[in-house]
């Protein structure tokens, strides 16, 4: 994987190789602040590497059988279980999140990507559809040969997985991007492919930036589809670009989800649901809750219990097995969030609790940690009820009705989730069926099954995620006609 303890490696054509400009970038551990390592700086030329090694492996693994190909996944997917621990702790040192949580849910979720697809490949049906007495007409799927994928910071190996593990699947050759900020678990994905055998060329991983090597593999005329996860100015810029060139794309982009928090709720059980949808992982997954809109009747009772847990929810070094709140990801970002929480000041804002970075001792003392922050008294217009933060900030308001409440939260140019919290099931399914986004959860939070479609609407995304929508999406369909004699 590397050619020193912290230089990290392109892998192309089954081996790592630096790249061709000799260029790398340093890598910032976010709880100390200190570079630890080095990643390619990658560029054009090591696409070009990278999409010859993917031709040359294209046919025989398009070729392959099913059967054959799911066996591949299924032995990345033990090969992840196995090296849960280094894995685990990689995660944590790369991207400042708790070492528990990466072990809890990143890794072992990157393995159930791999299983997840194994057997999706096997169950992919295409349709027939019969003209009596006239015709059969039979769809194909087949590949759509090189694809790219392209993967954010906040979930490293979990969402590269995502992306990878239904394009291999469909039979399909990748060329991956990991976020330059958080490369280590995709890096010694390499290794697990070297392990179990994958052939050389099916999956080769560049690391760079995006202006250069990310748009570099979405730019390239062989490779014929992208999917991207990361911000929705990143995935504006990419559709501008791509839409001339008539290739498949998938954009998941940012969120700004409402929670919509009603009195009949179960009060401590959301209270608890709540506050981890708002604040898991530093606050930095797309699916978090931003916007708690809470009915009257409970708004200040419950305004108190999350204050109280903000208060005691204190930041410390990700390495700690009892951390439950880590570091911000990068320097740059903790500013981009503090900017933010100034911002609401400015706005009218009143910080209930947090607001503030953290300092602490010892080698996490120049570390990038931010207090969980809570604000009430914004306009539901105001700037951080409307751009996504991506940090632990959470906005309060207060309404009376349903009515209310759902154009409150309709009131966004995002749509990607949404929690809904009460006990009256007709309310639940009714605000469910209006609300303006592609997922929507009712009391409970991040409860996932890999078979549902995932992804949002508006600014939130273009395309869907998951379960037979991934596969489609990695495969062509072609209509074959058949006439009787």
């Amino acid at each position: 994987m590397t050619r020193s303890s912290n230089i990290i490696d392109n892998f192309i054509d089954g081996k790592y190789q630096a790249p061709l400009s000799n260029q790398y970038l340093d890598n910032y551990e976010p709880a100390t602040g200190l570079v630890y390592g080095k990643i390619p700086n990658s560029d054009s030329a090591d696409v070009e590497q990278a999409v010859a090694a993917a031709e040359r492996a294209l046919p025989a693994w398009r070729n392959l059988g099913l059967e054959q190909r799911a066996d591949y996944l299924m032995a990345i997917a033990q090969e992840i279980e196995n090296q849960l621990e280094p894995l685990a702790l990689a995660e944590a040192i790369d991207n400042g999140k708790p070492v528990a949580l990466a072990k809890m849910v990143d890794i072992p979720r990157a393995a159930s990507n791999f299983k997840f697809f194994a057997h999706a490949c096997s169950q992919f049906a295409s349709e027939s559809h019969a003209i009596a007495n006239t015709a059969i007409n039979y769809t194909l799927r087949q590949p759509v040969g090189i694809v790219g994928c392209i993967s954010p910071w906040n979930l490293p190996l979990y969402l590269f997985t995502w992306k990878i593990a239904p394009a291999l699947a469909a039979g399909n050759c990748v060329i991956a991007k990991p976020s330059e900020i958080t490369p280590q678990t995709a890096a010694m994905l390499g290794v697990i492919c070297q392990k179990v055998g994958l052939p050389k060329g099916v999956l080769n991983i560049l690391h760079g930036k995006g202006a250069s090597v990310g748009s570099a593999i979405c730019n390239h005329p062989k490779v014929k589809a992208i999917s991207f996860t990361g911000g929705s100015a990143t995935g504006a810029a990419i559709a501008t670009q791509l839409a001339p060139k008539f290739k498949k794309l998938s954009l998941e982009l940012g969120g700004k989800n409402p929670a919509l928090i009603f009195d009949d709720c179960n009060f401590e059980n959301t209270v608890e649901e709540v506050f981890r949808a708002s604040f898991a992982n530093q606050g930095q997954i797309c699916l978090c809750a931003s916007r708690l809109y809470i009915q009257r009747g409970i708004y200040e009772k419950f305004k108190a219990a999350l204050v109280e847990k903000a208060q005691a929810l204190v930041p410390q070094d990700p390495l700690i097995n009892e951390t439950r709140m880590g570091a911000i990801v990068s320097k740059d970002h903790l500013e981009k969030v503090l900017g933010y929480i100034d911002l609401a000041k400015q706005e009218g804002g009143t910080i209930l609790a947090g607001g503030e970075q953290v300092q602490l001792s010892g080698r996490c003392a120049q570390g990038y940690f931010l207090q969980p922050t809570i604000i009430e008294g914004l306009n539901n217009n105001a700037s951080c009820n409307q751009q996504e933060i991506f940090g632990p900030v959470i906005t309060l308001q207060v309404f009376d009705t349903d009515e209310e409440a759902l154009n409150l939260a309709n009131e966004s140019q995002y749509g990607l989730a949404a929690t809904i919290w009460t006990q009256n099931i007709n309310r639940a399914h009714q605000l469910a069926e209006q609300i303006n986004t592609g997922i929507v959860w009712i009391n409970c939070w991040l409860l996932r099954d890999l078979r549902t479609p995932f992804g949002g609407m508006n600014h939130s995304g273009v395309g869907r995620e998951g379960g037979l929508e991934a596969m489609r999406f990695f495969t062509e369909p072609k209509n074959v006609c058949i006439k009787y004699s």
